[in-house]
């Protein structure tokens, strides 16, 4: 087993608190998340940014695994997930993976084939609940 932590510290009122986040490898230290990073534009990161890094950075993982296993090695992995947050439901309702591929000998057949089981064996699209998505652009060099 593997355990990772990541700990949130929030101070006051929902809308007017404002709080802290630290990951146990200290990439986040105190950085700052309130309700204007959450549902504005305001500067520091909030959870669904988070939850977005997350899923693109262990999908493109675990395509390069699946890449592997298939005999195939990418050049580069770029991939951009999106978070959909409904406020009104107080729900993700939604991950979109856009990603573009460069895999030398792969068939455009074959790379949307893993791709697609890749999207669903990935960690964390297995514990989101909300509907994944993924748009796959393979190019040449």
């Amino acid at each position: 087993m593997i355990n990772r932590k990541a700990t949130a510290v929030w101070k006051g009122t929902g809308k007017e608190g404002t709080g802290t986040m630290s990951t146990q490898s200290t990439v986040l230290e105190n950085t700052q998340y309130s309700f204007n990073t959450r549902f504005a534009d305001g500067k520091g990161t909030n959870p669904e940014e988070l939850i977005a890094a997350a899923h693109a950075g262990c999908f493109a993982m675990q395509l390069s695994f699946d890449l592997n296993a298939e005999g195939f090695t990418a050049d580069e992995l770029n991939a951009t997930a999106t978070i959909t947050l409904d406020p009104s439901k107080g729900q993700i309702t939604k991950s979109h993976i856009d990603l573009t591929a460069k895999i030398p000998g792969i068939t455009a057949e074959k790379f949307e084939e893993i791709s697609e089981k890749s999207k669903k064996k990935c960690p964390v699209s297995q514990v989101l609940n909300a509907e994944l998505s993924l748009t796959a652009e393979l190019v040449s060099e």
